[in-house]
């Protein structure tokens, strides 16, 4: 099978002592592609030496991850925005978004972030990678402004109801992203996917973070993609391979890989 994980932070400290193993695994597997969202600015040098390492493997983007939004994220943004114009070959604006779970204290700097990097995004015809959590409502809102003909990208670890996620597909441009928690005995997400055309998705790990079943709690890594595209198969009544030529056809098509 020909997959691809659409969001991997391989370059973590998590995989110092393994990585290229990691890379082998799911390449034995049938993940060819894996593609690394940004974080902030310490993120950046070890994403771009990885994708320097393996090329037409490992593709990087750029953003701010909202859990890394203060009050000096202006001056970050400036910073991160230079790499554009220094003939970087990005594939998207991520990860970027809105995360209230944990702190709420720089929600206005979260959204002025958030849409900082849609005009990005704009500038530079890439997809935005979107990070949602406890945020549908205040992520739905800019996008509400925001959103055109022109925006396009995912939700990524989408784990919302039937009713998020039908706003999600009515900006026109967007997939969602499905990781290991469909793979979640109590989830509820195989239930909203079950009313959601498999031509909406793409598949994605998050790892380190959200190993799917039977790993869960464990690290996570891309090899374990099949195991997210054996659980659609179930879902959706059609055969493991052709969950993998619909979900990476739509992966190579947002990302223009």
């Amino acid at each position: 099978m020909y997959l691809i994980d659409t969001h991997t932070h391989l370059y973590s400290s998590q995989f110092d002592e393994d990585r290229n193993d990691v890379i082998q695994r799911s390449l034995a597997k049938g993940v060819q592609k894996m593609l690394l969202p940004n974080i902030d600015q310490s993120s950046i040098e070890g994403m771009l030496t990885l994708a320097d390492n393996y090329p037409n493997i490992c593709y990087p983007m750029m953003g701010l991850h909202p859990c890394s939004v203060d009050e000096n994220s202006l001056e970050i943004l400036k910073n991160l925005e230079s790499f554009f114009t220094e003939n970087h070959k990005f594939i998207a604006v991520g990860e970027i978004g809105i995360d209230l779970y944990w702190d709420k204290t720089f929600l206005k700097e979260q959204i002025e972030a958030f849409e900082i990097q849609i005009n990005w995004a704009k500038k530079y015809k890439l997809p935005i990678v979107i990070h949602a959590r406890d945020s549908f409502n205040e992520i739905f809102e800019v996008l509400d402004q925001m959103n055109d003909e022109h925006l396009t990208g995912v939700f990524h670890c989408f784990s919302g109801n039937l009713e998020q996620a039908n706003k999600v597909l009515s900006y026109g441009g967007f997939k969602l992203g499905i990781g290991g928690v469909v793979t979640f005995k109590k989830s509820g997400l195989d239930e909203v996917l079950k009313n959601i055309s498999i031509d909406h998705l793409i598949l994605e790990t998050d790892s380190p973070y959200l190993a799917p079943t039977p790993y869960r709690g464990k690290r996570n890594e891309s090899s374990y993609i099949p195991l997210i595209a054996e659980k659609l198969s179930s879902i959706y009544g059609i055969s493991e391979e052709e969950i993998g030529i619909i979900t990476t056809q739509n992966a190579l098509n947002l990302f223009k890989l």
